[in-house]
């Protein structure tokens, strides 16, 4: 199936608003000790929670939103170890399981900004993109893996998800880390979307085009 796509914006973000809800910043804020969250003014438990941060040394911070975001996909020895990793390097680029990209990035946001800056700065990729089938009887639920191979043909051969993963761009492979690498994709209509990942995948300069042709086939398995 061809489509026309159309890169209609383009963002880079140090953080992503409305990521942590106000529940997530009640019980953060509890177990940073800081009492009688629930009773606080909405709007002021970010302000609150990064304050409370401060009063622990960095690495302690992380350990604690490393364990209250990920506790169910590592062991305490692994977060103890990423709580110290991270304020040398960018673990949330760097960690060799890309299903946790997405979370690092936010844990490791909300602690640069904590610690002005004593942690990395990490930033993510936002663009919003319209795409049009060429054949006007297509009809199909774009999946995170077409929208991936649907730009190919927009992206430099210098980009990172072209470099890795260039025979599942272009063929008709399963490409599984397409649901890791593009960490959100919204659409209210099927045809306009807002897609989020990180800089480390996708950056400015990464586009040759903002309106090209893609080709993209749907495995049997995908239309079951």
């Amino acid at each position: 199936m061809k489509f026309q796509i159309k890169i209609t914006s383009f963002k880079t973000l140090d953080q992503v608003k409305d990521y942590y809800s106000a529940a997530d910043y009640i019980q953060l804020l509890d177990l940073f000790g800081f009492p009688d969250a629930e009773s606080a003014e909405e709007d002021s438990l970010r302000e609150l929670l990064m304050m409370a941060i401060t009063d622990y040394e960095p690495n302690e911070a992380a350990a604690i939103v490393l364990t209250y975001k990920l506790s169910g996909d590592l062991s305490k020895g692994q977060i103890e170890q990423i709580s110290n990793d991270m304020l040398l390097d960018k673990i949330a680029e760097e960690y060799p399981e890309i299903s946790l990209h997405a979370t690092l990035f936010h844990v490791n946001q909300l602690l640069h900004k904590a610690f002005n800056g004593r942690f990395p700065n990490t930033k993510a990729s936002q663009y919003e993109c319209t795409l049009t089938p060429l054949d006007k009887t297509t009809k199909m639920e774009m999946t995170k893996e077409g929208m991936l191979k649907l730009l190919d043909a927009g992206l430099s051969d210098s980009n990172l998800i072209k470099r890795l993963f260039g025979d599942k761009m272009t063929g008709n492979a399963p490409f599984p880390e397409a649901e890791s690498i593009l960490w959100d994709m919204q659409t209210t209509d099927g045809k306009n979307f807002k897609v989020l990942t990180s800089e480390y995948w996708l950056c400015q300069d990464d586009w040759i085009a903002d309106e090209f042709e893609g080709d993209y086939k749907q495995r049997d398995e995908e239309e079951d």
